[in-house]
């Protein structure tokens, strides 16, 4: 592999978290792949109001290209710019034209040049390929040199070779310590619980239970909840809700009320072994986490001592009642040590420089 590779990254965006919950994920990985010596180009449509939302300006760690999805005709046009490139990716839920920009990155593919499916949302993904035998992911899934996941397991790496894939591989979720750490807590975001998450159609389901349910049988506690779309959710009256909660806060969110809750989507907890980016994030801040049970958890934090853990909205409720201020230290303070020494971006860079090394070896071969 060269020492320095020019990656072209095809995904929702960067810049931008607004509805799109994969920022944190991307901003992590292209920063340390950069801080490795790769020259990353993260190609993001203008779609979604995302731009008039940013929270952060162009990095110095990656080139942002923001190019019009009016037409195919200029999507095609920016995917020719990524040619030569020797990396090149195409992530899932760029939400405009994601079938053309799964056709035509193809196009690219050659001597010198890898191309890669990167699904943040395999679950999902998956399930929708498997209820349609003419989805047009499928027919294309054995063409990409290799497919990259960011959550899943085994399970989600044996149903994309079942499905022709040359390899499926889980670049899991991690700790950007430059952007998610301790912070003094701040008034506006005092409370006992928090649970930060968009309102999505397989997590709505999970939040009325693990959440709403929690908060209805503890009215005596007060309960925040941050994300778009929850404005016209029927509430218990002790849950305030702060409406989209921008990254910068994020750190204060995690750091200020007693607990924070972890909240899987219903085919992320499915599949298992698909820790979300909040989870990190809360490590990352000490925060003590609360979060549903999904089977991997294990091999991520050891749960009751780095994590705690509910199977419903009344165990949610008991761990909560059971808490105080010295043991949620201890877990918070728990999880920072574990995060730090196994799951931070650098961990995952490093992970994936030695599986494209392998790729390229095999394709120069």
């Amino acid at each position: 592999m060269k020492n320095r590779m020019n990656i072209a990254f095809f995904a929702s965006s960067l810049v931008s978290a607004y509805w799109n919950g994969a920022a944190t994920y991307y901003r992590g990985i292209v920063r340390a792949m950069h801080a490795r010596g790769h020259r990353v180009t993260f190609y993001e449509p203008d779609a979604f109001k995302r731009q008039k939302h940013r929270d952060m300006d162009d990095p110095p760690w990656a080139k942002v290209v923001v190019y019009s999805a009016e037409s195919e005709a200029e999507v095609l046009r920016t995917v020719e710019q990524a040619r030569g490139a020797d990396l090149v990716v195409k992530a899932s839920g760029v939400g405009v034209h994601d079938a053309l920009l799964e056709r035509a990155v193809l196009d690219l593919q050659g001597p010198g040049t890898l191309v890669v499916y990167w699904d943040v949302d395999a679950p999902a993904t998956l399930d929708r390929m498997h209820h349609d035998a003419h989805d047009p992911l499928r027919p294309l899934v054995p063409r990409y040199d290799l497919v990259l996941t960011y959550g899943g397991g085994e399970p989600v790496s044996s149903a994309y070779k079942a499905l022709g894939a040359r390899d499926c591989i889980p670049i899991y979720n991690a700790l950007d310590p430059t952007t998610h750490f301790p912070v003094a807590p701040e008034p506006r975001f005092e409370g006992d619980l928090g649970f930060l998450g968009n309102r999505l159609p397989d997590r709505e389901a999970r939040v009325e239970e693990f959440f709403l349910r929690a908060a209805a049988a503890l009215p005596g506690r007060r309960f925040l909840l941050g994300g778009s779309g929850w404005q016209d959710k029927p509430m218990p009256p002790n849950v305030r809700y702060l409406g989209h909660v921008f990254t910068a806060d994020h750190n204060a969110f995690n750091c200020t009320p007693l607990a924070v809750l972890n909240i899987s989507r219903e085919s992320m907890a499915r599949y298992g072994f698909s820790p979300a980016t909040r989870v990190f994030e809360a490590a990352g801040a000490a925060a003590c986490l609360i979060t549903d049970a999904w089977e991997g958890l294990e091999q991520f934090f050891e749960p009751g001592a780095e994590m705690l853990v509910a199977r419903n909205g009344d165990e949610v409720a008991h761990q909560l009642e059971s808490l105080d201020t010295d043991k949620a230290r201890a877990v918070g303070e728990a999880a920072y040590r574990r995060v730090l020494a196994e799951h931070t971006y650098d961990h995952r860079a490093a992970q994936l420089d030695a599986v494209l090394e392998g790729r390229t070896m095999e394709t120069a071969t």
